[in-house]
């Protein structure tokens, strides 16, 4: 979700407007993803690179992020979608993590969008600490060295029980996945936009879905197999 900052500067605002506004943007986009029946959306909201941002922003962002769990927990409630969270969320702030808890729990029964959060996320991270953990799987005879497959390492990731992206939606106008679902996007389609996040709502969302819906998706094999 990127433009936050370039938008509030474009517009003569201090960055954090940006972010303000961007929450409109993701409140759009969570009611575009119900009314078009997608089943999972995983919003970027925080990499692990942002933490090198001014420390003045970062703690401006860690404000809003649980202004927006608590004003929107209710909202997400009543509309069937639950929440889940990847990344190193024990590297956020004490009452990030707390809310943050409080609104998984509470919309843990729903059965609508499941609603997934990167926080404090990147994808060499995420790839980082499954190796780790499967070292330390094979280091207490859990697991056989022979056992190791694609299948395996994705039980050891974050995502273990997230199908894999069909589309990824790239704002902002940079053409590249900085560091978002590296294993994951092997054969998502990528979608980029020049609209900046807080210029973004639902409508753009059915545009690209429509765009999607146009590709041919061959996972390695030729047309003529997927015709078949």
């Amino acid at each position: 979700m990127d433009g936050n900052g370039r938008w509030a500067e474009k517009n003569g605002l201090e960055r954090v407007f940006g972010h303000k506004e961007g929450v409109s943007s993701v409140r759009s986009v969570v009611e575009g993803a119900g009314e078009m029946g997608i089943e999972y959306l995983t919003l970027y909201a925080f990499s692990t690179e942002n933490w090198n941002r001014p420390k003045e922003e970062v703690d401006a962002l860690m404000g809003l992020l649980v202004q927006a769990i608590v004003n929107e927990t209710d909202n997400l409630d009543k509309n069937n979608v639950s929440l889940r969270a990847i990344g190193d969320l024990a590297s956020m702030p004490p009452e990030v993590q707390s809310n943050l808890a409080g609104a998984i729990d509470k919309t843990a029964e729903n059965t609508g969008l499941r609603l997934v959060l990167a926080l404090s996320y990147s994808g060499r991270w995420e790839l980082a600490e499954a190796t780790r953990r499967i070292a330390d799987a094979l280091k207490n005879d859990k697991i056989d060295k022979s056992s190791i497959n694609e299948e395996l390492i994705a039980k050891y990731l974050p995502t273990f029980g997230l199908p894999d992206p069909d589309l990824l939606i790239r704002t902002g106008g940079d053409f590249r996945v900085s560091n978002f679902l590296l294993w994951q996007i092997a054969y998502t389609e990528l979608y980029f936009t020049h609209k900046l996040w807080p210029e973004y709502r639902k409508e753009d969302l059915f545009e690209a879905v429509k765009d999607f819906q146009k590709r041919e998706r061959r996972f390695g094999k030729t047309s003529e197999q997927i015709r078949i």
